[in-house]
């Protein structure tokens, strides 16, 4: 990943898609890719190669849950926070890894090993509460399982 204070991969991505219809989406995953968030420094390039207000493209990345604003840590969790996992324990779950993680929804743990994101749909309604470590699903997710998965991942991320 290229270093948030080199904005020439975002240089690059400007290029590539610029005039593109709808381009803001495209863009803003390119540079979520390139650096592993939106650097604040971004924001008023990318709105004045579209012709927006930074304010609007602040707005699409804030309003977006994959967007992230500060780097992620090696390890993110994503809790599923909608009313279907919610109606089947998320509550709980949700509270057990901010313990367990020692750190809250939208934060990074001071060693940076994990990052705590709510999610709101996994698509895994059926067999909730539902979480998703790094690209990995997971269904039916108890406190004890939370903890089974999260020790597993932590121990291979290392």
């Amino acid at each position: 990943m290229a270093p948030p204070e080199d904005m020439s991969a975002l240089a690059g991505i400007l290029q590539e898609l610029k005039d593109t219809p709808g381009a803001l989406l495209p863009i803003l995953h390119g540079v979520q890719d390139a650096y592993g968030h939106i650097p604040p420094q971004a924001v008023p390039i990318i709105a004045r190669a579209l012709n927006l207000s930074r304010a609007e493209v602040h707005g699409v990345v804030t309003y977006y849950h994959h967007f992230r604003e500060q780097p992620a840590g090696r390890c993110v969790v994503q809790i599923c926070r909608a009313e279907a996992c919610q109606a089947l324990g998320s509550e709980v779950l949700a509270a057990h890894a901010e313990h367990v993680l020692q750190c809250a929804f939208h934060e990074t743990r001071r060693d940076e090993a994990v990052s705590l994101e709510p999610v709101y749909c996994l698509g895994q309604c059926a067999i909730g509460p539902a979480m998703q470590v790094g690209e990995t699903l997971y269904g039916r997710v108890t406190t004890r399982r939370f903890d089974e998965i999260m020790s597993q991942t932590l121990a291979v991320s290392a």
